[in-house]
């Protein structure tokens, strides 16, 4: 872009050519710009749906004895892919974040219907 000449944007001319991995701003984009916006309504919506999926466990689940709401994967499977189609994706999402408990590193259909995921 900064060779662009069809582009209009002066932060560009101004910001320095390289930054390195020490720099806090290395891999980010600049403050203030369309892409750091896009980058945190990605953020929003990725945690409404990790949100969403939560509540589809509390409701579609069992309360267990150590009182923590579960769900079969095929089970959950069968009632989030009418709503997303990332299921898996947002599941790794919630573990990531301490809100779902389950075995192994991937779940796939038919092969894992039968792993529990936990509500943390």
């Amino acid at each position: 872009q900064r060779k662009n000449p069809f582009s209009s944007d002066e932060r560009l001319a101004s910001k320095p050519a390289h930054t390195h991995r020490g720099d806090p701003t290395y891999g980010r984009p600049p403050e203030g710009s369309r892409t750091e916006q896009r980058g945190k309504d990605a953020h929003s919506h990725v945690g409404k749906e990790v949100e969403e999926l939560c509540l589809i466990i509390r409701r579609t689940g069992e309360v267990g004895e150590d009182g923590h709401v579960s769900v079969t994967f095929g089970q959950l499977f069968e009632t989030y892919v009418t709503i997303s189609n990332k299921v898996v994706g947002i599941l790794l999402r919630a573990r990531k974040h301490g809100l779902v408990r389950f075995e192994g590193e991937m779940l796939w259909q038919g092969k894992d219907d039968d792993v529990v995921i936990t509500l943390l």
